[in-house]
């Protein structure tokens, strides 16, 4: 039987780092650390939540085992939620997420409000062994790249510094712009980037979530003309569909990667390919998160 891409790794917090008021890094150890992957800036990991607070989460094996996990109680169903890996260090056996503080208005959120050293959870990643063709994240630039256009809100901002890191240590890195909406001001964090790179901290500070970057894309950007049929047809349902679009390989010399809340992301896409005839092979759009619903 053919090894897995992903498999779980038990681990526990080694270091509680306060980033701003609205971001908090949590390095997480684990002997299993060791067979840990990354293979982009924006690798997608599962982070499942201790249901009592302390006790590590118990999970099913074997490969069916997402389908164990949905079909368990709510009651003793730990929950899970999508988070990116910001920096790993296997040969420390250490691995760094970092955590939008709100409150307790989700598991996570909660768990981040009062975790702290030794509190424990489980991860789903990438697994070293692997070595079939690697996934779980969509930073997949062109060649040939000239300029980047980065958009995110507060839940992409870990991976879109991950990529402004990466781009710094390119020989020749293109000319970079990056929206960053984040929740207030004091959450503006001191990111690695390119001589090349732009950013833009839109603090939301009250107004809707992406509204800001929806103005800040439309200012830097404008139109060349109001959005026609065809940009119509890549419309979703978001109440029934997850927004979720890769770009395709291709010499496009520009490339755009968008990720935040589902209707803000799908409306600058279509800003871009509808309004400014951009390729759509040359965007990436996410939906990381719903206004109202909790997606994992």
């Amino acid at each position: 039987m053919s090894r897995a891409s992903y498999r779980k790794f038990p681990l526990h917090v080694r270091r509680r780092t306060q980033l701003s008021p609205g971001f908090v890094r949590f390095t997480l150890h684990g002997d299993s650390v060791a067979g840990m992957a990354t293979h982009a800036p924006d690798q997608r990991v599962k982070l499942f939540f201790p249901l009592d607070g302390a006790t590590m989460p118990a999970l099913p094996d074997g490969d069916d085992w997402y389908a164990q996990y949905r079909a368990l109680p709510a009651e003793t169903r730990p929950p899970m939620r999508t988070y990116t890996i910001r920096a790993l260090r296997p040969e420390q056996r250490e691995v760094d997420v970092d955590f939008v503080l709100h409150g307790d208005s989700g598991p996570a959120s909660a768990w981040a409000a009062r975790a702290d050293a030794g509190d424990v959870l489980v991860m789903l990643a990438p697994d070293a062994g692997f070595d079939g063709v690697p996934d779980g994240f969509e930073w997949r630039p062109p060649t040939g790249l000239r300029k980047v256009l980065l958009i995110g809100d507060e839940t992409a901002v870990p991976a879109i510094a991950g990529i402004l890191e990466q781009l710094a240590d390119a020989p020749e890195p293109p000319r970079v712009i990056a929206l960053l909406e984040i929740p207030h001001d004091a959450d503006r964090l001191d990111l690695r980037a390119p001589a090349t790179a732009s950013l833009h901290w839109l603090p939301r500070n009250g107004a809707a979530h992406g509204a800001r970057l929806q103005a800040a894309l439309r200012r830097l950007m404008p139109a060349h003309h109001a959005p026609d049929a065809e940009a119509a047809k890549l419309e979703i349902d978001l109440e029934t569909e997850i927004l979720w679009e890769r770009s395709a390989a291709g010499d496009h010399g520009f490339h755009a990667w968008i990720a935040c809340e589902s209707a803000a992301a799908m409306a600058m896409r279509r800003h871009l390919i509808g309004a400014l005839d951009i390729d759509r092979r040359a965007v990436a759009c996410m939906g990381y998160w719903r206004l109202g619903r909790a997606l994992d």
